[in-house]
């Protein structure tokens, strides 16, 4: 009973001086990447002191608990399966570069970015479902480990914190397509800045030395294909993966105001209806 009492007391006293510890880095660590490594790394120091606590303290009754855990332990496998499967994911996370806290990644058909990696969960900040474009929706989403061997894993920031993006401008047969085109391409040099361009070209470069992968053309492109209704622009550019929405809305105000500046010689396309080659439509009016 001692022992126990013993036991008890000492992991309470773990725990007060993890807490303080905890709320000490919160206050002396300003960088929230190491004030979250910091905070996990002192749980996991005081799990550990409980465990060699309850190992001191009941040393001399281990033997005839190993022999219990050896015949339960079939048992506990088959029935905690899919916590074992979540701590080994959680290991596969740690050391096998999946993501880590602030990366924006899609677990499970479920969008978001990485706000914290427990021993079982990932919790995730969730993105999209009823909000357009990359917005948060509020929810708190927690997805068991387990899923990093189960379905794939897309990470948008890790390795390469770009992504390709791309916009459909549809101008009206009979507009002049070069200036529309030299309209497109200047929009793109005013948005596209040349940091994101000479930083994702370093990235890429991390990518090519790191995986088998061929160099791809990092600068904005405006290129054009004829459709039945329209001239169809397609401008595609590199974006910071944060920062989609807003090159968007820039992109597309832009577009409109370069536009209205070519007095009338290119012009946004619609939907249109045109019938070619009528029937003759007689029409009678009889009147009483």
């Amino acid at each position: 009973m001692s022992r126990s009492l013993a036991a008890v007391a000492g992991a309470t006293a773990i725990v007060l001086v993890v807490k303080l510890i905890q709320h000490s880095l919160v206050q002396r660590l300003p960088d929230p990447d190491t004030r979250y490594y910091a905070r996990k790394l002192v749980t996991i120091g005081g799990w550990f002191a409980c465990v060699l606590l309850v190992a001191v303290v009941f040393r001399d009754r281990l033997g005839g608990l190993a022999v219990g855990i050896g015949v339960a332990s079939a048992g506990i496998a088959f029935a905690l399966q899919e916590v074992i499967a979540s701590i080994a994911g959680w290991i596969a996370i740690s050391f096998g570069t999946f993501y880590a806290p602030g990366d924006r990644v899609q677990l499970g058909g479920i969008r978001g970015d990485v706000i914290d990696i427990g021993i079982l969960r990932t919790t995730l900040m969730e993105l999209g479902e009823w909000v357009a474009s990359d917005l948060y929706t509020g929810r708190v989403v927690r997805i068991a480990n387990s899923f990093v061997f189960k379905e794939p894993v897309f990470n948008y920031s890790h390795d390469f914190p770009f992504l390709w993006d791309e916009i459909r401008i549809p101008v009206q047969h009979g507009s002049d397509h070069q200036q529309a085109r030299a309209l497109l391409e200047l929009v793109l040099q005013e948005v596209c800045s040349e940091t994101v361009v000479h930083d994702s070209r370093q990235a890429w470069q991390h990518m090519v030395q790191r995986y088998r992968l061929e160099n791809a053309r990092l600068d904005p492109a405006v290129s054009l294909v004829i459709t039945d209704n329209w001239l169809e622009f397609t401008l595609r550019y590199l974006v910071d993966y944060k920062q989609r929405r807003s090159t968007r809305d820039q992109l597309s105000t832009r577009v409109i105001d370069a536009f209205a500046t070519s007095q009338g010689a290119v012009a946004l396309g619609s939907a249109t209806l045109q019938l070619v080659h009528p029937d003759p439509l007689h029409v009678d009016f009889q009147t009483d």
